[in-house]
């Protein structure tokens, strides 16, 4: 089954999940602003992605700007931040099997299916 990591606020994500929903195959769609994200979960995301935890953070979100711009994090500290303000996780992100993607642009998604 296909995840996405997916904000209906955002048209980036919406886009993605239009792409999901047209292949026809199951998804689970994961509302994680509403749900939110542990730290285990964060991190095998982080892992499928193959990318440093800062890679994935909104960093013109005002959370960010507020509280941590121009601070030097630890890779735990900046999942911890996303893991409290999940507002902080780039959208939509989404894994099939052990392959992820951040569908930014949305047609990255395509090459997961």
């Amino acid at each position: 089954m296909i995840k996405i990591y997916h904000n209906n606020r955002c048209s980036k994500s919406r886009s993605g999940l239009a792409i999901l929903e047209k292949s026809g195959k199951q998804i689970e769609v994961i509302k994680y602003l509403d749900q939110g994200v542990s730290t285990q979960e964060l991190k095998h995301i982080i892992t499928l992605l193959n990318v440093k935890p800062i890679a994935i953070v909104r960093k013109n979100e005002s959370i960010w700007k507020e509280l941590f711009k121009n601070k030097t994090l630890s890779d735990s500290e900046v999942i911890e931040a996303m893991v409290k303000y999940p507002k902080l996780i780039e959208r939509p992100i989404v894994i099939n099997n052990d392959k992820a993607v951040i569908g930014r642009p949305p047609e990255l998604i395509i090459e997961l299916l």
